[in-house]
């Protein structure tokens, strides 16, 4: 039984913040990172942590360290008011009430825009993959410049890694079915719309067809 508290966390009623008794019997348990799991967001953060380490000691150590405090910069605009907008805010995650996201990515981010269900828009996905860029892509002029060759090789196979393992083992199970990374099979995400009448009415406007073969 669902309690009034629940109700008042959950108002979009997303079966991800519903009671993890629903879970029983539903199709697709299991297929899906769609609870929040601590070890999916240690996963991921340690992921990134094997680029972001190496790139920043490579940088201090070429004797531009003070240009990581531009990177800092980007990174808190990116994550706490950029990507969570064209992002964060279309995942059943950001569903939840409340002021702080909790999800196996970005936990802990201020949620400082409203919740859209709907797709993300191809608009959304052109800065997306522009902020990656920009993120990602960073460190590595202060690396070259500092000469510090061995560390950006270091800091670049981490960024492969971390985007090839994200895509294979998150990607292929995250919930956020419109980013351009996410690679859920059609028929998983389509049971998943069901069983969230918000979500599915917003795609089905935003001319998503329900067990349409492509």
């Amino acid at each position: 039984m669902v309690t009034v508290q629940e109700q008042t966390n959950n108002p979009y009623d997303i079966c991800t913040w519903r009671p993890a008794s629903e879970c029983e019997g539903c199709p697709i348990a299991g297929r899906l990172k769609c609870r929040f799991n601590r070890g999916d967001l240690l996963h991921f953060i340690g992921l990134f942590a094997g680029f972001a380490l190496p790139a920043i000691i490579g940088v201090i150590r070429g004797g531009y360290g003070w240009y990581l405090l531009g990177w800092a910069a980007f990174c808190l605009v990116f994550f706490e008011f950029w990507e969570i907008r064209i992002l964060c805010s279309h995942c059943p995650y950001y569903a939840e009430k409340g002021l702080t996201l909790h999800c196996i990515a970005n936990y802990g981010s201020l949620k400082v825009w409203r919740y859209h269900p709907e797709p993300i828009s191809k608009a959304e996905t052109v800065q997306l993959v522009i902020g990656f860029i920009l993120l990602c892509g960073y460190p590595f002029p202060f690396l070259i410049l500092g000469r510090q060759f061995a560390w950006a090789l270091v800091a670049l196979w981490g960024l492969v890694l971390f985007f090839w393992t994200l895509r294979k083992y998150t990607c292929s199970q995250c919930v956020n079915f419109s980013c351009f990374l996410n690679t859920v099979p059609r028929d998983v995400r389509d049971e998943y719309l069901k069983r969230n009448p918000v979500m599915k009415e917003a795609w089905e406007e935003s001319g998503w067809q329900i067990g349409e073969q492509r």
